[in-house]
Parts: structure tokens; sequence; C-alpha cells
């Protein structure tokens, strides 16, 4: 998730709403040997949700893999909610709570599989500031219809049910879920519709995915939704729906919404290959927050007023969101640690849209405005096994958008968007596998060439900024030094004499010049400048 820059930029400075602290858990981490001994296979989902008393009940049944025999299975879960029985492999079993985690024991869990039933009910936490504080939105429209939403990205999907909450692991085999809602309403969710039954004044809505799933998109959107579709055809020729599932009060906002989608789509396929889940649907739930990146339906909160570039509308929530559906949903993090990938590369898109839209004069605007928002108070990646909110700075969006743009400068076009797309579609690191920032350098390190582990440890792992002097050494010379860099780098300087590209290391450069030379005019580093 980014959303505006505003709301970014005060995102990071505040923990408490109307004065209140706001409680805040994490998911990631240390991943804890018992957990580390599950492969999550495949969850099932059945809630009935209390409108009025907001609240949850039901059941996750969670097919996993041991690899040992183990006397202890450990699942994650708020203590706020009561569990009221466990089973295994249909026989019941003892557990107990602590620490928001659920021990779940027995003599023996044999090697193998498992499928572990948790029948549970309460009610969720209150998302104080959606989406970054995780939990659930009791909301009503316009029309005083309620509209119900949820979001732990931050938080982890624990806030809300039984869970193995960690980046690592996802459920290969994909995600049954059932909602149970007030005749009337929609629930609007991940992967596709398969059925909806309705009993009295209650409807069931039946949402599966095939694919893997990270658990905080393992969510759904209840509301007084139209649903309102066109095909999309992809880069392959594959068709499947735009669904955007809009309050009925909205609907003749709809089609502007999916002309955007339909365009962006187009523009994204084009730097990272075919839309990921081009077997389910391209999806779309308003919401009453600002938007996040939930796998197959991505929320959008935005008002309908667009930006408009070169005669195109645009909205950076809008695309931003979306084009996390090939870093984040599809190309994962492997830990928190690496959470610059997905924003990273994320907010770079946001770039290339510009690039697309209003060429590259317009590319060079947007990053530099994001280097307005750079902090650099911490390294973007911490270590290992960082937790999600221990990561959680501006920089891991804007620093690591430009950090892309260095890196596209350092190896250059032909080698960067070849290599960029084989990032996003390689099987080696999408889907089932999960990437880490050593993958992620191995990569453009192997297609370049070029020994590139220096510069992403400089500009990843520490706050370093690359130091250059300029110093007048007679009346049209002057010496260009570079004081503090991670490598010999390609660099643009223009003179009177036009505009020259050099390689610049700690030696010092003589270059001619009638004018004070400039070093690095479109800005492809981040640096420090001094004129001696």
């Amino acid at each position: 998730m980014r959303n505006s820059l505003i709301l970014l930029a005060t995102l990071f400075t505040s923990l408490s709403v109307n004065g209140q602290n706001v409680q805040r858990w994490n998911s990631g981490g240390k991943l804890n040997p018992l957990q580390a001994n599950m492969d999550i296979r495949h969850y099932t989902l059945s809630l009935n949700v209390d409108i009025p008393n907001q609240r949850i009940d039901g059941f996750v049944e969670t097919n996993l893999l041991l690899a040992h025999a183990t006397d202890t299975i450990l699942f994650d879960l708020i203590d706020r909610f009561e569990v009221k029985k466990i089973t295994v492999d249909k026989q019941n079993v003892s557990f107990t709570r602590k620490d928001d985690k659920v021990f779940i024991n027995h003599k023996t869990f044999k090697e193998g599989k498992h499928l572990v039933r948790i029948e549970y009910g309460g009610k969720p936490p209150i998302a104080a500031r959606p989406p970054w504080n995780g939990g659930f939105t009791w909301t009503k429209d316009a029309n005083g219809k309620p509209w119900v939403v949820i979001n732990c990205q931050s938080d982890g999907a624990k806030v809300y049910f039984p869970c193995k909450d960690h980046p690592s692991d996802e459920p290969n085999e994909g995600v049954d879920l059932f909602v149970t809602v007030p005749k009337g309403l929609t629930v609007a969710a991940f992967g596709l519709l398969q059925n909806t039954t309705t009993k009295g004044d209650k409807t069931i809505f039946h949402w599966k995915t095939n694919y893997t799933i990270s658990n905080y998109c393992v969510l759904f959107n209840i509301g007084d939704y139209q649903l309102v579709s066109r095909p999309y055809h992809s880069i392959s020729g594959k068709t499947a729906p735009i669904d955007y599932y809009i309050l009925k009060q909205n609907a003749d906002k709809a089609q502007s919404v999916l002309n955007i989608r339909e365009r962006d789509t187009r523009i994204l396929e084009k730097y990272f290959g075919e839309y990921p889940w081009i077997k389910e649907k391209l999806g779309i739930a308003q919401v009453p927050n600002p938007g996040m990146e939930h796998q197959t339906m991505i929320t959008y909160g935005d008002p309908f007023n667009y930006k408009i570039f070169k005669g195109q509308y645009y909205s950076d929530n809008l695309f931003h969101e979306f084009a996390h559906e090939w870093f984040a949903n599809k190309v994962t993090n492997k830990d928190w640690a690496h959470m610059w990938i997905q924003e990273g590369i994320t907010t770079y898109a946001e770039a290339l849209c510009f690039r697309e839209l209003t060429g590259e004069k317009g590319y060079d605007s947007l990053l530099m405005l994001f280097k307005r928002y750079v902090e650099n108070k911490k390294p973007i990646v911490q270590g290992e096994e960082v937790n999600s909110q221990e990561t959680y700075t501006r920089d891991i969006y804007f620093k690591g958008a430009l950090f892309m743009n260095t890196l596209r400068y350092v190896v250059g076009d032909d080698v960067f968007f070849v290599t960029l797309k084989k990032l996003a579609t390689d099987p080696a690191y999408t889907y089932d596998n999960f990437v880490t920032t050593d993958d992620v350098e191995k990569l453009f390190s192997g297609a370049s060439n070029i020994n590139l582990k220096p510069l992403f440890d400089f500009y990843l792992r520490t706050t370093n900024l690359i130091e250059i002097s300029i110093k007048q050494t007679g009346l049209t010379s002057w010496t260009i030094q570079a004081k503090q860099i991670p490598m010999a780098l390609p660099f643009e300087i223009q003179t009177s004499n036009g505009t020259q590209k050099v390689q610049l290391t700690s030696e010092p450069l003589k270059i001619e010049s009638s004018t004070l030379p400039s070093v690095d005019p479109r800005a492809r580093y981040l640096k420090r400048i001094t004129i001696e």
C-alpha cells in the first residue's frame, strides 16, 4: 500500500488517533520453530458476520504438512477471540492460549498431512486508521446501508482468523471463504465467486482461489454493492473480467474507473508481463478508506476526481495498489525485512506509468517528487527476520523507487527492463516462491555482468549518500571527485561543451568547462554535492 503522498508523509509520525494510543500487532519476525515445522496448504474460512454487534463467529479449517512429528501445533490468533473447540484430523484436542497464540497439544502429531479445525468467535479489533492499523471498519454508506471492510497488512491476519502469521508461508492450494451476511448485502472477496445461498434473512457467499495468496489478502468487504464488469483481453490473448464492486449510489462512476483499470493493466503488462491472476479476475471493491493491494480484489476509496496528464485520467492510489498484483502478490518477500521489493518497485511502477503517459520528462518529474519524501534515517533493509512494524518506513517506498531508477541507469535500459520483467515472470521468483534482496541483486548482477552487491548494500543496507565535490582549479578547469562511492559508477556531467558520460571513482576527474559543471542533472542518484 502507499496511498497519497500526504497521508504517507504523516503516517510514520503518529501512533495515536484522537489522542488515544492505538493497539498494534505485527506479523513476521523470527519464525517460531513450531511454525517452521508447518507448511500451510489450504485454508477454509466459514464466518457469520453479526453487523449490529460487530462480531464474527465460525471456524477455520487448515490443511497443513508437518515436516517432523511434534507434540504441539502453533497458530496465531489475537487473545480477544474466544476459541471454543479444536479438532485435529476430526479428533478433539486440548489447547492453551498465550500472547496471541494458540498452542494445540497432543501426545504426538505425526509427520505429514493434518486437518486442523478451530471454532472461534468474538469482536475483532476496530481499525482506527485503516488500512495501516489493522482490523474491521464498521460503517454505513450515504444511504444508511452497512459497509464493512477489513485491513490487516501490518498487524497480520491473526487479527481476525487463526493462521500461521508469517510472510514466508502461503496456502499453496488456495483458500475457500464462506461469509454469511444479512440478505440484501453483497460480499466482495478474492478469487472467483462460486455461489450464493439465501436462507431466510441470511445469504452465504462462497469465494474461492486456487492460487497461493498472502494471509493479509485473505479478506472480504461487505456493502450495498453493484457489480459493474467488462472483459479484459490480456497480452497473451486470455480473457478475464474486470469486476468492480461499487456502491449502488456511485454506480454512475464505475465506467471511468474501469477505463483507467484497463489502460493501466496494459501498461503494467508491458513492463511486468501478463496479469498474474488471469484465471480469476481483475477485481476492485469500493471502500471507505484509502485502498489496499488485496489479491484479485484491490480496494479503492478515493473520490472520483482524478488528476489529468496530457488528457488522460490518473489515480496514484488506484494504480499503485493494482501494481501490487505483480509485486507483493505475485512476487512476494520472504520476510518483511525485504519489503522494499514490493513497495519500492510498485512505487517505481508509478514512474513507469508516467513514462508511458507523458514521456521521460514525466518519469523524471515524478521521481524528483519522490526524492522530497526520502528520510534516510535508517537502512531500508535492517537485517533478516524483521517484523512488519520494524521495517515500515517511508523509505521502503520512495528510496526504494529511486534505487530502481539508479539501477536502471547503471545497467542500461536493454538489461534493466528485460531483467525487471524476468523478476516478475520467472517461476523462480513468483507464486509459490519467495524473494529476498540478495535474490534481486544476484539476478541483476548476472544479467548485467556487473557485481552490483556494493551498490545494493550501499543504498539498501546503509544510510550513506554518494558524496561528490566540485572544485574549480583554473579559469575553465574543474576537478570532480567522489569522496564516498560504493563502486565505479557512470555519471552524466553537463558542461559548457555539452553533456558527457564518465565513470566516477574516488580518483579526481578533470573537466573543462566555462560554466559550473552539473553532475547527474537527471538525478539518477541520491547524493550530496559540495562546491569548493
